[in-house]
């Protein structure tokens, strides 16, 4: 609105500067060519009545750039959907509805969520990959899209290519656990003991494939370790199993494990992230007992469908930054085992592409059958 003003009256223009300056580019050619007068005539003598029909369509296609340039500099002018691609009351609704009030209030439109479960996200998420890239379709992105490649053969987008992202809302640490039998009570000692027993201890997972077996995969790669993996249709099942003693070790979240662990009923061997959790300072990561460099989180994050406009996907930026930093937001994430993180569109995008490729050698790796 402002670089119109200014191209029209002089009035001082209050956009962003790169928005305004597309905007003069525009404008300030179009009043030339109204202006020229005397100078199309002599061009009409000389050329026949070409010029008048090049300029006609010249000043007809400025104009679009120009309304498409004000489109993104009004952005937005209606209700944002962000698709969350799972079910009502999990941790990727919960997080995008603490989130999504801030978001509304920063962007001045409503910011409306909803839930589009299926496939394990995948339909969620290809929907938003084949919205209309003008920033009104988003997605509430899960760090399970980066398996999802290696997982599946015939998935129907790219999670590099069909994605442009905007920041990551949350990081939640995984953490790995055991039943209190277990003659470890550290992590070098389970590293020993794994040792001595190649292939002798059994862990669970939410199944094949999902985030927490992929993280138990991980550890074993890079700490050489052999184990059996048993595959469970949930992590609450899993989870049920090692509480009672039948099954020894698992990763987990902190959500579902903590409280098992503060009642003395499972045993914390060390967090998956690179840094230890605010929630709970106390429990070592796993890196920094003797595997060096280990990290298998979850993460959630704002996503748009690949060709937003990059002063779009900036504004967008803003309203997440704008949103985490609210100490009422802060404190909900923080309580649900989540550490806010509100990153650029470029740290997003690195992080997505190096996951990618971290899960797809780990897969291999682990010689998991893809379907």
């Amino acid at each position: 609105m402002g670089g119109r003003s200014a191209g029209a009256s002089g009035t001082t223009d209050t956009a962003p500067p790169a928005a305004a300056g597309a905007v003069w580019s525009i404008v300030v050619p179009l009043a030339l060519v109204d202006a020229a007068g005397a100078g199309e005539e002599e061009a009409t003598m000389a050329m026949g009545q070409q010029p008048h029909v090049a300029s006609g369509l010249f000043g007809i296609a400025l104009s679009g750039f120009a309304l498409a340039a004000a489109a993104q500099q009004d952005y937005p002018v209606k209700a944002i959907r962000i698709i969350v691609p799972s079910g009502a009351g999990g941790g990727t609704d919960t997080t995008t509805r603490v989130v999504a009030p801030r978001l509304d209030e920063f962007l001045g439109q409503r910011v409306v969520v909803e839930n589009r479960p299926g496939a394990g996200s995948i339909v969620g998420s290809e929907a938003v990959a084949r919205a209309a890239p003008d920033g009104y379709t988003l997605l509430t992105a899960i760090s399970s899209m980066t398996i999802q490649p290696s997982m599946q053969k015939n998935l129907p987008f790219d999670p590099v290519r069909d994605f442009a992202p905007i920041s990551q809302f949350v990081v939640l640490p995984n953490i790995l656990l055991g039943h209190p039998s277990l003659p470890a009570k550290t992590l070098k000692d389970l590293i020993a003991l794994a040792r001595a027993r190649p292939g002798g201890l059994e862990f669970g997972s939410a199944g094949t494939g999902s985030n927490l077996h992929l993280s138990m995969e991980l550890f074993l790669a890079m700490a050489g370790l052999k184990m059996v993996h048993v595959p469970y249709k949930s992590a609450n099942t899993a989870i049920g199993d090692v509480v009672a003693g039948h099954l020894p070790l698992m990763v987990t979240n902190m959500i579902a494990g903590m409280p098992h662990v503060k009642s003395g009923r499972l045993h914390a061997f060390g967090v998956t992230s690179t840094t230890r959790s605010k929630i709970v300072p106390g429990i070592p990561t796993i890196a920094e007992q003797g595997v060096a460099g280990y990290e298998a989180v979850q993460w959630y994050g704002l996503m748009a469908p690949a060709g937003t406009p990059k002063d779009i996907v900036a504004r967008l930026h803003k309203a997440v930054v704008f949103a985490l930093q609210d100490a009422t937001v802060r404190e909900r994430l923080l309580e649900g085992g989540a550490d806010p993180v509100g990153n650029t569109p470029e740290e997003f995008a690195a992080l997505v592409r190096a996951e990618v490729a971290k899960w797809a050698k780990v897969v291999k790796a682990a010689g998991i059958r893809v379907e």
